[in-house]
């Protein structure tokens, strides 16, 4: 890929998306294009082919996928696998037959088993049972990596599969009921801390700028867990998770679109070649009472959390053994305590 090469970023307004697009256009890429989901339905196959055929893009990033946390994984289970798997069918599909020949595949470190021994290698990839929360959508990204894999062995494409770890930074999405783990916290300890402070105007203003399905006076974030000075997160806090800022996320995935070769990810004098995908993440891990800790010290909030063990924990630990990625020549550079310092401020001025 020179700089003038058309690249189809899939997903360019989302988390990753958005930052894979600031990351090109630093590195001086130019030709560079996107569609929002009103200007083009992944889901729908027709529409994808003559996207395309008319684009004839020269590498395709698909950070396209409909992602959630835990609630949203189990509510819609059948949604996670379907839209998943349409999209991935879809765009990955039309680039082998439009003869895209270097794509880069975003998936999930969640398509490893619920036990697999840690750190995660890429090897352990279908050694054990998946986690049931996040099974379909688990399901959908293991589908999109054998798919990439399987059109590299047969037609000699240069698709590669990478699987970061939990991201958060810019343009997060910090809905009460449907984000992840970390914005999802950093939004229920700010508005913990609003109705402590009795900046009820605070509270109203937070949720005109990000409206909660059935929340519109700061009472109604009591069923949420919300309340003066007290906040209940999901899950007994136990669980340990590795988080990677979607900054440093984009650098990765635009080093291995523009230097990474499945033919030097195969493993010589293998009869049978698989696993060929990259883990992206810090190599480190935190547990969530911990992280809820740290947002609460960032935030300034002084006030109770609790927590709710009726609700799910998901995976017990989930750690990145990323030796293949700094073989690969990149590390990471933010931590996350920088990284939570920096996503509330964000948070406070978008």
């Amino acid at each position: 890929m020179d700089r003038d090469s058309k690249i189809y970023v899939a997903g360019h307004r989302g988390l990753v998306g958005s930052a894979i697009w600031k990351n090109l256009e630093a590195r001086g890429f130019r030709n560079l294009v996107g569609r929002t989901h009103s200007e083009l339905d992944l889901l729908d196959p027709v529409a994808t082919r003559q996207f395309m055929e008319e684009v004839r893009p020269d590498g395709v990033i698909l950070a396209a996928a409909k992602v959630g946390g835990i609630w949203a994984n189990q509510q819609y289970r059948a949604d996670f696998i379907y839209e998943n798997l349409q999209i991935q069918q879809n765009v990955i599909g039309e680039s082998w037959r439009c003869g895209v020949k270097r794509l880069l595949f975003l998936g999930s470190s969640c398509i490893y088993p619920r036990d697999a021994e840690q750190p995660i290698r890429e090897e352990a990839l279908l050694t054990g049972a998946l986690e049931y929360t996040n099974e379909p959508y688990a399901l959908a990204k293991i589908a999109g990596l054998r798919l990439c894999e399987s059109l590299n062995l047969q037609y000699g494409t240069n698709y590669i599969a990478v699987m970061p770890t939990n991201l958060y930074g810019p343009n997060d999405n910090f809905d009460l009921v449907n984000s992840h783990v970390l914005p999802a916290m950093i939004r229920k300890i700010h508005l913990a801390k609003l109705l402590g402070s009795g900046d009820f105007d605070g509270v109203r203003r937070d949720l005109a700028r990000r409206p909660v399905a059935g929340v519109a006076e700061p009472d109604d974030l009591v069923a949420l867990g919300i309340a003066p000075n007290e906040v209940k997160l999901w899950g007994s806090g136990s669980p340990l998770r590795e988080f990677l800022w979607s900054e440093d996320m984009a650098d990765a995935a635009v080093h291995l679109f523009l230097h990474a070769d499945f033919a030097n990810l195969c493993r010589e004098g293998e009869s049978e070649v698989r696993n060929c995908h990259i883990n992206i993440g810090t190599g480190k891990e935190i547990r969530i009472k911990e992280l809820a800790q740290l947002i609460a010290q960032v935030e300034g909030y002084e006030g109770v959390i609790s927590w709710d063990t009726t609700k799910p924990d998901g995976t017990p630990r989930k750690l990145c053994d990323v030796s293949r990625l700094h073989a690969l020549g990149w590390q990471h550079r933010v931590e996350l305590e920088e990284g939570v310092e920096r996503l509330y401020q964000w948070y406070l001025e978008h």
